[in-house]
């Protein structure tokens, strides 16, 4: 792969909490996953996370949550089909707007925390998400979990989709994300992710948790934004994918 994006969560702060280092971040990466209210981000803090993704050219999704800021997100919810769909609708158009006030826009979507996690394999609530999503602006583009079945699930109803990888977490097996309740979940050496996330990108696999090798196909690679050190991880990865001449590029541009 001669080119990937690199994405990162942002825009997590709420009044005088802050969260991560959206501006050093944005320098970095080329996507750039903004909070909508629901799990993290006040409305000024995300029209600053959105005016700097504005000036540095990065492009701009959705991070749509369960409505859990106590809970930041992680927190399962079995919410209704209906209400499901009205809170992703809601916090994309609020975020919608915040970007036109911006100078930029909104052209995908990624859920958050417990919900990226459920609907990854639960078709139910992956639905809702996919019919509150086409409800709000048909032409985004879905991001998710590599080799899960929702993006199969968004493709056939119509919907453009990426795959993603996470750069510091730890993978099954499987191919699925190791539980971060796991000693070894999330991953701190900035240059083992680094060349994690090199392999990742030359060759399409990477070392699960028990030493075997893995298939992994993604055009999108997460760092972050909350995790401790998550700045010195981005810039390794960048970095290192400078030194092998792969190219840092959003995917809403490879589509262009």
């Amino acid at each position: 792969m001669s080119a990937i994006d690199l994405n990162s969560d942002l825009g997590e702060g709420y009044g005088a909490w802050a969260m991560g280092d959206d501006a050093a971040m944005l320098s970095i990466v080329s996507s750039a996953n903004i909070a909508c209210g629901f799990h993290a981000g006040d409305p000024a803090g995300l029209l600053r996370s959105l005016r700097e993704a504005a000036a540095r050219g990065v492009s701009v999704g959705a991070h749509v949550s369960y409505p859990d800021r106590v809970g930041f997100g992680r927190r399962d919810m079995d919410v209704a089909h209906d209400e499901l769909v009205a809170d992703v609708v809601y916090q994309i158009g609020a975020l919608q707007g915040l970007a036109r006030a911006a100078g930029t826009s909104v052209t995908y979507v990624k859920p958050h925390g417990a919900l990226y996690n459920r609907i990854a394999g639960d078709a139910r609530q992956g639905r809702a998400v996919i019919e509150g999503i086409q409800l709000a602006d048909p032409s985004l583009v879905l991001m998710g979990l590599a080799g899960a079945p929702i993006l199969a699930q968004a493709e056939a109803a119509g919907l453009a989709t990426v795959a993603e990888a996470f750069a510091d977490r730890a993978y099954t097996p499987e191919g699925t994300l190791v539980s971060r309740r796991e000693t070894g979940a999330v991953i701190h050496d900035p240059a083992l992710v680094a060349s994690r996330m090199v392999q990742l990108a030359r060759d399409g696999t990477l070392t699960a948790i028990d030493g075997s090798t893995i298939r992994l196909e993604a055009r999108s690679i997460c760092v972050h934004g909350d995790s401790p050190g998550a700045v010195a991880i981005a810039r390794a990865v960048r970095e290192a994918f400078e030194r092998e001449g792969i190219t840092i590029k959003s995917f809403t541009d490879h589509a262009a």
